[in-house]
């Protein structure tokens, strides 16, 4: 059975991704979770892996929701509507998808900010934590197993709605699979997905480029609640 570093572009780049990691905890950063990238079949596809990249998310990267990032400082800003999954229980590498399914606690809205750079290789993204700048969280609501039935994510950029698919996870792949997917990744160096872990897992939509004209994106996943950030 090929395991989630079998790839030695990935083995390479989580090397230098945890290395970059443990330095911003040795400075006084605080881990909160774990982020997926590039799962979706267009994003597999481009750089020739078989399952979602891994990176990080940290205390120090989150803005609350209503606040304001200037993407200025960006030289290429994305937008990534997602779904937060909370880990209510350890998860070591290794087990099947229903020790997955029991291990999350909840659900709710959040929007990655990225600035992106249009590269193929999975090393260089990874060793760079997949170009994560900020995260934002809405509200979360308990949704055993992370049950997904009944839920609508709807995305408004500056009030104008952006097409979003009736399944919240047709883009990214099931919710269950990616937290295993990220404990069995973890578990390859080292580590364990915890308890009180937040998992973003993966744009519901194509990526949003932004421009100098955005200045609002909200992001409803009914009948959870609603996230929103502001831009300058």
């Amino acid at each position: 059975m090929s395991g989630p570093l079998d790839d030695p572009r990935l083995a390479r780049g989580m090397a230098a991704q945890m290395e970059l990691r443990r330095g911003a905890l040795a400075g006084g950063a605080r881990p909160i979770g774990w982020k997926v990238g590039f799962g979706a079949p267009a994003g597999l596809a481009k750089l020739k892996i078989a399952a979602p990249i891994v990176g990080f998310l940290l205390d120090r990267n989150v803005v609350a929701s209503g606040g304001t990032v200037a993407i200025s400082r960006f030289a290429m800003p994305v937008a990534e509507p997602e779904i937060a999954v909370e880990i209510g229980t350890d998860l070591p590498g290794g087990g099947d998808e229903a020790a997955a399914a029991a291990a999350i606690a909840a659900l709710g809205p959040a929007i990655e900010l990225a600035d992106f750079s249009p590269l193929d290789d999975p090393e260089p993204i990874l060793s760079g934590n997949i170009f994560h700048r900020h995260v934002i969280f809405g509200p979360r609501m308990p949704r055993p197993n992370g049950d997904t039935t009944g839920l609508v994510s709807t995305v408004l950029r500056d009030g104008t709605s952006v097409p979003a698919p009736d399944d919240v996870t047709a883009n990214t792949g099931g919710l269950v699979r990616i937290v295993r997917h990220v404990a069995d990744t973890l578990a390859a160096l080292g580590e364990t997905l915890r308890a009180g872990d937040v998992i973003i897992a993966g744009s519901i939509t194509p990526p949003l480029m932004l421009g100098a004209e955005d200045r609002l994106l909200a992001h409803r996943l009914a009948p959870i609640g609603e996230v929103t950030v502001r831009f300058s």
